[in-house]
């Protein structure tokens, strides 16, 4: 994790009241239920947890003060650790001249739906998800712009039919995704959930294209990003791509079950 200065308040604090105590790490450790290499792990402000807050609370008689922290230390992370890679990312997507998606469980972040978005960065349980929305939603506007790129779209069945922040947000996002689709510029194309299996199974990417010829890829899981330039591995990715573009429906079948799924919302 990188640097938050909210959790290490949270172990400089620990260590504190412990030190007050005169505790040693394993005498507070037996007394939570954890182990002294936790309790280290959390004085040196590398990672808290909300049980052990909770905990820590209740043995020092701090009227909720750990948890409070972690409160804040929580958004602190969401704030300051964007998956690795990904500012890179967005940079080099101002100025790619053509994007290839690959969208396996949710729709892609360059035409999310406000509504959508918020459901995805959890805007229901975390009011600072507000920021990261507005973020998105500026970061949409190079597909609007006079060097617009030239996008294709690839989405697996299941990611239209996923009821994500329930019936009417998905009715609006695929609305917004259809209207997107009439533009010459965006090929959309769905891989409809009776293909079995197929290449792009192992999950979600990005290739990224530019007028020098040359290509970047990304991809991202579990808050874990990975920008990938060299180009043997940017070509498997590439390949991938291709490949998988393959056992989808063409561009009206695409369309058409587009609107099917969303009039039966």
């Amino acid at each position: 994790m990188g640097e938050n200065s909210a959790r290490e308040f949270f172990g400089t604090e620990l260590r504190r009241r412990r030190d007050e105590a005169k505790l040693t790490a394993k005498e507070l450790a037996d007394a939570l239920g954890c182990t002294s290499q936790w309790v280290s792990t959390m004085e040196s402000g590398r990672k808290i947890s909300e049980q052990s807050a909770h905990d820590l609370d209740t043995y020092f008689k701090t009227d909720g003060l750990f948890h409070r922290i972690w409160t804040h230390a929580k958004k602190a992370d969401r704030r300051v650790l964007p998956p690795p890679g990904f500012p890179e990312y967005a940079e080099r997507e101002k100025h790619a001249t053509s994007i290839r998606i690959y969208s396996a469980l949710l729709l892609t972040g360059l035409f999310q739906t406000e509504g959508y978005a918020a459901t995805v960065m959890g805007a229901t349980e975390d009011g600072d998800a507000a920021g990261f929305v507005a973020e998105r939603m500026e970061r949409q506007s190079i597909l609007t712009g006079a060097n617009r790129p030239k996008v294709w779209l690839t989405v697996e069945e299941n990611v239209l039919r996923r009821p994500t922040g329930g019936a009417d947000v998905m009715r609006e996002q695929l609305a917004s995704l259809l209207k997107a689709s009439e533009h010459p510029d965006v090929m959309l194309d769905v891989i409809p959930r009776s293909v079995a299996y197929h290449p792009g199974l192992e999950g979600s990417f990005t290739l990224l294209g530019f007028d020098n010829g040359t290509n970047i890829a990304y991809t991202e899981s579990a808050g874990t990003g990975m920008l990938i330039e060299h180009p043997a591995r940017v070509l498997e990715y590439v390949v991938r791509y291709d490949t998988l573009r393959g056992f989808a429906l063409p561009f009206s079948a695409s369309r058409a079950l587009l609107i099917e799924v969303m009039e039966s919302l």
